[in-house]
């Protein structure tokens, strides 16, 4: 797998409430670096009345650049938070890759530092 690290922004805009006790969201992310593009998508969460414990899903179009190949792909996030540690999985949807990303596999991470997102990419091409 190749890896590719980088910044990026993003956007959250609460979407209207819908009288139950998710929270809905879109997704407005730009991608700098060897990972050059943008994603939009929709998240939607809950946090718990426990200080601390929450957990969302999400799904992220991207559209750019891959190490200089373009087309896009799928991302599916999966994150749970507790009081004392977090996990987070964010993969690329299996045959959601277009362009020159047709077959593309992987992950991501990301990590925020003084306010700012970082994201870790692993991915394959066929």
């Amino acid at each position: 797998m190749t890896t590719l690290t980088g910044k990026f922004e993003v956007s959250m805009q609460p979407q209207k409430d819908e009288s139950f006790d998710v929270r809905r969201m879109t997704l407005d992310k730009t991608y700098f670096g060897d990972l050059k593009g943008h994603a939009k998508g929709q998240m939607l969460s809950h946090v718990t009345q426990v200080n601390g414990s929450a957990g969302y899903v999400a799904i992220e179009i991207f559209d750019g650049e891959v190490n200089g190949k373009k087309g896009s792909f799928v991302l599916q996030h999966s994150g749970q938070m507790d009081k004392r540690a977090q996990s987070l999985d964010i993969s690329i949807i299996p045959d959601s890759g277009s362009g020159e990303l047709v077959g593309i596999s992987g992950n991501m991470s990301i990590e925020i530092k003084e306010g700012q997102h970082f994201y870790h990419f692993e991915y394959a091409l066929p």
